[in-house]
């Protein structure tokens, strides 16, 4: 057992199983006493099962830390509520939150359903605010506090999953607004980007996604032709426990200047990502006529440009 995080109370959403638990766990064996929340539903986010959550919190306590369990559904207001009061309750306080929870329903946008949309906005994008709302008011009072939110390469555009990357790169803007809602209250909010073989990463055929990739039946962002490298080239490390001390860290006191910033983590990899920037811009005096766009944007802002999934 460490003491980074000795006395230190944190909640971790979605902690039963992958990367919640070895977030979890990481945690706990820095010394910080664990809520350890998940719904025990599958990877649609139907169903419910206590045990996911009771695991960890026996394997925790078998390590020789202290932790709880809370079987609340993230989409709630009232259960987020609660979740943090049960944190209060039982250890006395909260200092650390990381929301983890989350649930897949891929479709490509021409086959998704009203349901499939909302339901993987509400427990990702809504799920992320339940929680940290309830705990903002302690965590300002306090004048202190670490959020640790997941995010998504799949932000920078995931097929076939709009919905689950338009939540996720909702979160990175969640996590730039926290940090300016909450830094001057003495709290860091960062996000993280993981890249770890999950219930959830299963669920894709990564290897025929691989597979397509490379004879050209299909064309990927570059981002995801990394990760499928990764897998293919180092498919051991490809495993919550290399992503969860980087949560760990984002909690301490070495990391109080990081706010606002979110990582792509895993396999050995931790590398910042930047912040949204303007490119190159062109200007008018007035409004932009379509003759001066078609003249000028070619060879301007459209220099070099062209779409990269041609039909």
């Amino acid at each position: 057992m460490g003491d980074r995080l000795k006395g230190k109370v944190a909640i971790v959403t979605g902690a039963g199983r992958g990367m919640g638990r070895a977030e979890a766990i990481a945690l706990a064996a820095e010394g910080a006493n664990v809520v350890v929340n998940d719904i025990g539903g599958d990877v649609s986010g139907k169903g419910s099962d206590q045990s996911p959550a009771d695991d960890v919190v026996d394997e925790i306590k078998a390590a020789g830390g202290d932790a709880i369990a809370n079987y609340g559904n993230v989409t709630s207001v009232a259960d987020g509520e609660a979740m943090v009061q049960q944190a209060v309750d039982h250890f006395g306080g909260l200092d650390i939150v990381v929301n983890n929870a989350g649930t897949l329903r891929n479709k490509v946008i021409y086959e998704m359903s009203e349901e499939e949309w909302d339901d993987v906005i509400a427990v990702h994008l809504k799920g992320h605010f339940t929680v940290t709302r309830a705990a903002a008011k302690i965590f300002k009072q306090q004048g202190s506090g670490r959020i640790v939110n997941t995010a998504s390469e799949s932000g920078i555009g995931g097929f076939p999953s709009s919905n689950y990357a338009a939540a996720k790169e909702g979160i990175t803007g969640l996590t730039r607004a926290l940090a300016l809602d909450l830094g001057p209250c003495g709290v860091t909010v960062n996000a993280i980007r993981p890249r770890a073989n999950t219930r959830m990463a299963e669920v894709v055929d990564l290897k025929g996604t691989l597979d397509d990739a490379t004879t050209g039946a299909m064309v990927l962002p570059e981002f995801m032709q990394d990760i499928l490298q990764v897998i293919a080239a180092r498919p051991e490390s490809f495993i919550p426990e290399f992503v969860a001390p980087l949560v760990v860290f984002l909690c301490t006191d070495a990391a109080s200047n990081i706010n606002g910033r979110d990582f792509i983590v895993g396999a050995g990899e931790i590398s910042l990502v930047s912040l949204p920037a303007k490119e190159r811009s062109i200007f008018s005096a007035g409004m932009w006529t379509q003759d001066q766009l078609e003249q000028q944007f070619p060879q301007t802002l459209g220099a070099g440009l062209k779409n990269p999934y041609p039909k």
